[in-house]
């Protein structure tokens, strides 16, 4: 499998070729929460904690208005039993879950995530369920606004004393997990990014969540946990400029060097190279599409400049 990447004014837009055969697949912006994101634990029916839990950030449950555990366990954060703003936050919550759900797949991959390295995009379960047994690496590939979204049709389990691990400038805020069924996290696990369910979450003794629990419908059950609602770190100016700087140096160098290049860096402004003449249309057409989707509209400059810099990948 041979995969070629194009970044700048375009999204990072990448054709993967496996076997002969052509996927052309954009990194995923990012699943917009709104005020479903103040919270770190969200509930449809109750939260129920038991032991002592922690949790930094925002609960609530609506329609219901159970919480109960707290103390022993500590919130530091506010607490919202069945009013407005819980209200309003699963408002959001459906819109979110919808929004994840209805993405288009970069791959169907296998129920077992553990012992799997994953690069940013969307992935959903062959078989409609998720389990992560010993560790998941998400690796951004030095992207920190890299999105991952897993989608289930049915369930997510992890295993006890299994690990999400975040390389290459992954953020627990950018990962989210929806789920239509219900979530449950084994004992001791350490788990990253947002959980999206249907029905209800459960996580069992001394697990850590970074990131966040928001059920539509049903209950969120902890146990002697640490739950973090995350914050995403932005790349300053001056690594934007230098990179936007190194793009144009690598633009402006020899076929030769650059194609040597590519091998080693897949962050670099090229999609297809090498490759036959009807693999390049498939990058026209995805490149336009891109452009398309990004800005709504085919007139005005950016997507003239969003086909430019896309086009000139190609062509290089």
């Amino acid at each position: 499998m041979k995969t070629y990447t194009s970044v700048g004014f375009l999204s990072v837009l990448s054709v993967v070729i496996i076997n002969g055969s052509i996927a052309v697949a954009a990194s995923p912006s990012t699943v917009n929460l709104g005020r479903a994101g103040t919270f770190a634990v969200l509930a449809g029916s109750a939260i129920t904690s038991t032991e002592m839990t922690t949790v930094n950030g925002d609960i609530g449950v609506n329609p219901g208005t159970a919480i109960s555990g707290f103390g022993p366990g500590i919130v530091n954060g506010s607490q919202h039993a069945g009013d407005t703003a819980a209200a309003l936050a699963q408002g959001d919550l459906t819109s979110a879950y919808n929004d994840a759900a209805g993405r288009p797949a970069l791959a169907t991959v296998d129920t077992e995530l553990g012992g799997t390295t994953k690069a940013p995009g969307v992935y959903i379960s062959a078989s409609g369920t998720f389990e992560i047994t010993g560790n998941l690496t998400l690796d951004a590939e030095g992207d920190p606004n890299a999105v991952f979204i897993f989608q289930a049709a049915s369930t997510l389990v992890t295993a006890g004393s299994s690990q999400v691990i975040l390389k290459g400038g992954a953020q627990a805020c950018n990962i989210f997990w929806q789920v239509s069924s219900s979530a449950t996290l084994g004992t001791n696990s350490i788990f990253k990014g947002n959980i999206l369910a249907m029905a209800s979450a459960s996580v069992n003794t001394s697990a850590t969540v970074e990131g966040r629990l928001l059920a539509r419908n049903g209950a969120i059950t902890l146990n002697g946990n640490t739950i973090t609602k995350p914050t995403c770190s932005v790349a300053s100016s001056s690594s934007s400029s230098s990179s936007s700087s190194s793009s144009s140096r690598v633009s402006s160098s020899s076929r030769s060097s650059a194609i040597s290049s590519r091998s080693s860096s897949p962050s670099l402004p090229v999609i297809c190279v090498k490759i036959r003449s009807t693999a390049k249309r498939l990058c026209f057409k995805a490149v336009r599409e891109q452009c398309r989707m990004q800005f709504s509209t085919k007139v005005g400059n950016n997507y003239a400049q969003c086909l430019r810099e896309g086009i000139r990948g190609v062509r290089r």
